[in-house]
């Protein structure tokens, strides 16, 4: 007789089969158990040890022993024309089918209650493997191949031009300048670039200054073959008026390049707009300019553009920039001048800009915003709805201004239009994803809102592109999803707390915010009155969600849980009915916590 026969007359076969299935039940048994009684996770992979190690086992005993009405029985101990595997393999059979019938029940019951796959929530720049459209686009910074190396904000400024041309063709998508000059420098290829933005095209270039002349090369580039769509070189002399010719023909030539690719209708005649005339002036505001994005050394770009307008008086961008520099210094710590009078500069500064250029979005953006600060502080009184719609007409201007559509939405924030004020730095978001306000402050509000899920999340994908800042992470949202350690190290950033002694009672200050931490806030205020320097706005977010009442209101999250506390002090009513927001409210509508009481009284949650 062969040994598969055996094995078969044996019913070893009999017994793997149902072994192995009975085994699968078991496993599926223990996991549901693992999950439903909260077991340790070792559970399961003890089942599952436990029975690989007994199958060998199960086997060798089917092999080696029979089942006799005796007992068991050694197999060679069985005298002949006494066995019976027969019967038993029928009873093995028998046995086989109802676990496979059990199988089927099990799977389909799996298949059943199987949960759906969890939407991720979607995060700025962070959309899901999607194709780039045929008509995507990014500009990447422009090399300065001068031979001194010092022209980089001149390459700079004219990538920003070009690019700003390019938005302005609605056929097209064009990322963001944030976006596309995290790349400034890099080494890596064009594919991977493109990959990374979610463009099917790059434009590229350099720009090498020598003397009176400059050279200017472009290109364009289709990612998906790595073919050259269209390039040029343009040597001029060094002028504003021919800098300006330069931006209009690369932007033109790149869009009717794409159009004859991709069919798009007809050339749109794209113009940068001439701002100055004076080539010395450009170039300083050029440089001011580079500073003004990245928020630094802004007591220098006051001085450049200072100088800028002095050979251009009326350089409008030259103005409205400086006009939005002066309160940014304080806000950033570039002065030591009063905050009322760098209002006044920045007043005077924008009304020369709007002289000259009656419809520059920066300047009217800037306007706005001072007078949001102004009446904030209680030294303006300028109406709330005519304030908004003064953003409102900047961001008609021009709809992708970061600036804009950050400080609306903390004028929305103000007068307690939290979903505007949402909706406004989720937009920023979107049209400029490393910019680190409205990244903040998206962040700020959605945590503040109870959305808890998607600010972490943005707060990983901003610490995944190095634009987070520890410091102005929303410490209850930290506290009550138990990051503790994250939470500690913002409290002991040396701009806050490091130094102080308390964290601990701090970070479970914040896990139960409706207790009274009265004394524990006049500890904070107590250390930062002896620690001058450290940062105002940390004082603000940290100290009101434990009922610190500010000795000036703090105009920043007073309708969210942040402030409701705050909202029941005498001084939030005072401060409210001061400014004019009350009547911003009866005149709009009432924030979410609060409500009309009578005909000339209000009330909040």
């Amino acid at each position: 007789m062969g040994f598969f026969a055996e094995l078969k007359r044996r019913n070893v076969i009999r017994v793997a089969g149902v072994y192995i299935v009975v085994g699968w039940i078991l496993v599926q048994v223990a996991t549901a158990l693992e999950e439903s009684l909260g077991l340790p996770e070792w559970f399961d992979g003890t089942i599952v040890a436990l029975l690989l190690i007994g199958l060998p086992v199960a086997l060798i005993f089917a092999w080696a022993f029979e089942l006799t009405p005796e007992g068991v029985v050694r197999t060679e101990a069985v005298p002949d024309g006494q066995s019976i595997t027969s019967e038993t393999g029928r009873k093995l059979d028998f046995a086989l089918s109802i676990a496979i019938v059990a199988l089927i029940i099990v799977i389909v019951w799996q298949s059943s209650t199987a949960p759906e796959p969890a939407a991720t929530p979607a995060v700025p720049e962070q959309q899901a493997s999607l194709a780039p459209g045929d008509a995507s686009v990014a500009v990447l910074p422009f090399a300065d191949m001068s031979s001194a190396g010092d022209q980089e904000y001149f390459a700079d400024g004219l990538t920003e031009e070009i690019l700003n041309l390019l938005v302005k063709a609605d056929q097209l998508e064009v990322v963001s300048r944030t976006s596309s000059f995290q790349f400034k420098g890099t080494t890596r290829g064009i594919p991977e670039i493109a990959d990374e933005l979610n463009v099917r095209h790059i434009v590229e270039g350099s720009v090498r200054k020598a003397g009176s002349n400059v050279r200017v090369t472009a290109q364009l580039i289709d990612a998906v073959s790595d073919r050259h769509l269209w390039s040029e070189t343009y040597d001029r002399p060094l002028t504003t008026e021919n800098l300006f010719e330069i931006q209009d023909d690369v932007a033109n030539s790149i869009f009717k390049a794409l159009g004859e690719k991709l069919g798009l209708l007809g050339e749109i005649g794209l113009r940068a707009k001439r701002t100055t005339s004076n080539l010395d002036a450009y170039e300083l505001f050029l440089r001011a300019r580079a500073l003004f994005e990245g928020r630094i050394d802004l007591d220098t770009a006051d001085e450049l553009l200072e100088q800028a307008t002095a050979l251009d008086p009326a350089f409008a961008d030259a103005w409205a920039y400086r006009a939005a520099t002066q309160f940014l210094m304080f806000d950033y710590g570039y002065t030591d001048l009063p905050m009322r009078t760098l209002h006044e500069r920045g007043m005077e500064f924008a009304e020369k800009a709007l002289a000259s250029d009656p419809d520059n979005a920066t300047a009217i953006a800037a306007i706005a915003n001072i007078r949001n600060q102004q009446t904030t502080l209680g030294y303006g009184s300028y109406d709330w709805g005519e304030t908004i719609a003064l953003f409102t007409r900047a961001l008609d201007i021009d709809p992708r201004n970061a600036s804009a559509l950050n400080w609306r939405g903390l004028t929305y924030d103000l007068v307690g239009d939290v979903e505007r004020a949402l909706a406004d730095f989720q937009r920023c978001v979107d049209v400029e994803p490393y910019y680190t306000p409205c990244r903040e402050n998206l962040h700020w509000f959605l945590a503040d809102t109870g959305q808890d899920d998607a600010a972490m999340q943005l707060l990983r994908d901003s610490q995944n592109k190095g634009v987070s800042k520890s410091l102005y992470v929303h410490l209850a949202l930290l506290a009550r999803t138990g990051n503790e350690l994250m939470f500690k190290a913002a409290t002991n950033d040396e701009r806050a707390l490091r130094g102080w002694r308390r964290h601990d009672e701090l970070y479970n200050a914040f896990r139960n915010l409706d207790a009274d931490h009265s004394e524990l806030a006049q500890s904070i205020v107590e250390f930062l009155d002896a620690n001058p320097g450290r940062d105002e706005t940390f004082k603000g977010t940290a100290l009101m969600p434990l009922g610190y009442v500010p000795p000036v209101a703090q105009g920043y999250s007073l309708y969210t849980d942040s402030a409701k506390k705050y909202r029941k002090t005498r001084e939030f009513r005072e401060w409210v009915t001061k400014v004019g927001v009350v009547d911003y409210w009866r005149e709009y509508r009432y924030p979410n916590v609060c409500r009309p009481a009578g005909d000339d009284d209000f009330e909040c949650d």
